[in-house]
């Protein structure tokens, strides 16, 4: 059985389709949320699926204290879903070419520090961008530079805001993240 364990610092709506995706897989399990937030609604998500939480601090992060929670749950696979904090070069370390992120535009345009949720769709909207999309990609010590594992796209041309974008991008998240992440543990990228 492969864990999985997913840090996200806000809604959670990745991380409840990623647990509903995986509920009945008997290989590959969502064994455990991180939150940086104790109100982030990720939590609640989790609880509802009986997934167990941990909730740091970015001091805690930095120290160790997660790390040793991810081997403590024999993790073997981290996925990130709206984290805003950067994952330390120990984490990394650790779990090389085993930590994906999804981000929601098509890197390398619009990624970097900073560059999560809606201002990543009002900078797309403002460069009239035709379209846009998502990236899953590896982490790295940089933020949004590892190797892309996959990207998807969308028109936008359509779209009047920014939130129509994100929603957009989001329907994108949905489909593929769960799919990407079974295809990198089965072995069959």
């Amino acid at each position: 059985m492969k864990k999985i364990a997913i840090f996200s610092s806000g809604n959670g709506s990745n991380a409840e389709n990623i647990i509903k995706y995986f509920k009945q897989n008997n290989k590959i399990k969502v064994e455990l949320i991180l939150s940086n937030r104790p109100g982030a609604n990720v939590l609640n998500r989790a609880k509802k699926h009986n997934v167990d939480t941990f909730v740091f601090t970015k001091n805690s992060l930095n120290k160790g204290s997660v790390l040793k929670e991810l081997n403590i749950k024999k993790i073997d696979f981290i996925v990130l879903a709206g984290f805003l904090l950067k994952i330390p070069e120990s984490i990394i370390d650790c779990y090389k070419n085993k930590i994906v992120n999804i981000h929601p535009s098509l890197l390398p345009l619009y990624g970097g520090r900073g560059m999560y949720g809606i201002h990543v769709h009002n900078k797309v909207f403002y460069a009239k961008e035709t379209k846009s999309g998502i990236t899953i990609h590896f982490v790295n010590k940089k933020y949004d530079d590892g190797a892309v594992i996959f990207q998807a796209q969308c028109p936008i041309d359509s779209c009047i805001r920014p939130k129509d974008i994100q929603k957009k991008v989001h329907k994108l998240e949905m489909k593929f993240f769960p799919r990407i992440i079974e295809t990198l543990l089965d072995g069959k990228n």
